[in-house]
Parts: C-alpha cells; sequence; structure tokens
C-alpha cells in the first residue's frame, strides 16, 4: 500500500509511534443496491473501499477519491454512516495507527468498476445476501447503508 507522503514525513520523526490517522469508508451501491468492494493485495481479504484522508482535505471528498483511486468508479456521497475511533493497529513493519474511521454511503455515477491501483487485485459487485466476511468496523458501515436514512452511529454513543 502507498504511504501519503505526508504519513512518510511524520514517521521520520515519530517512527513507529501510535500516529492519530483520519481515514474513510466508502459503502459503494448501484443502482441494484450492489456493494462494491476491492480484494486488498496485502491481505488478500475483501474490504469496502477505505483509505487516508490528505491533510486538510474534507472527508467527503476523501471517500469520493478513494473509491475512484482503487476502482475506477465515480460516486456522490449520500450521507454520513458513522464515526468510530478503532483499535490500535499495527503494520506489518511496526507502525502504529489510531485511525478515526468516517463511513459514508455512496452510489455510483459513472465508470466501470475494475481494479485501478495496486491496493487490490480484484474489484467485484456482491448482493448483501453474498457479501464475504468484512472486518466489524466495515460491516457495520455496510448494515448502516442497507438500514435506509437513519441518524449516523457514533461509537459509545447510546
Amino acid at each position: 500500500m502507498p504511504v501519503p507522503e505526508f504519513v512518510v514525513a511524520l514517521r521520520a520523526k515519530i517512527g513507529h509511534a501510535p500516529l492519530p490517522l483520519s481515514g474513510v469508508i466508502a459503502v459503494v451501491l448501484d443502482e441494484r443496491d450492489r456493494v462494491l468492494l476491492v480484494r486488498r493485495s496485502d491481505n488478500g481479504e475483501w474490504a469496502l473501499a477505505t483509505g487516508c484522508l490528505e491533510p486538510g482535505e474534507q472527508p467527503a471528498d476523501g471517500a469520493r477519491r478513494e473509491v475512484y483511486e482503487e476502482t475506477g468508479v465515480v460516486v456522490e456521497v449520500e450521507r454520513l454512516l458513522s464515526v468510530e475511533a478503532l483499535d490500535l493497529s499495527v503494520a506489518p513493519n511496526g507502525d502504529q495507527v489510531h485511525w478515526l474511521a468516517l463511513g459514508f454511503r455512496c452510489r455510483v455515477v459513472s465508470g466501470e468498476a475494475r481494479v485501478n491501483d495496486d491496493e487490490s487485485v480484484e474489484v467485484g459487485w456482491f448482493t448483501p445476501d453474498s457479501m464475504p466476511p468484512l472486518p466489524a468496523h466495515q460491516a457495520r458501515c455496510l448494515a448502516l447503508a442497507l438500514a435506509g436514512d437513519g441518524d449516523p452511529w457514533f461509537a459509545g454513543s447510546r
């Protein structure tokens, strides 16, 4: 996975110490409510389109950018699904990250889904009843997206 230049610069100063980063999770739905997934190149697992926000980037813009970079699909962001601080993650090289994950429901505007970068090895559309396993926070975003237009879910809220 390519590491954003601003993270490389920060890592040069702090090493592997925990770094707080903001990221987006995009639940992309087509006209038949199929879900767009990517098979990640680092672990071979299926996932929603995700990525790190650039400094100063608006979250919805980041979700649109990440979906296009990973799949070649242009989307419109419909709504915020969730805001959640994820557990500390540790990369294979030892880098530690505290992710603040913002989930968005998106609809396809144009483009044909394809592998569009080196972060994935396969891209596919799945019906909700044929989904492969997803990480818990991504499965939560998917459930919220499919549930309709309710209020966003905030971790720790009642």
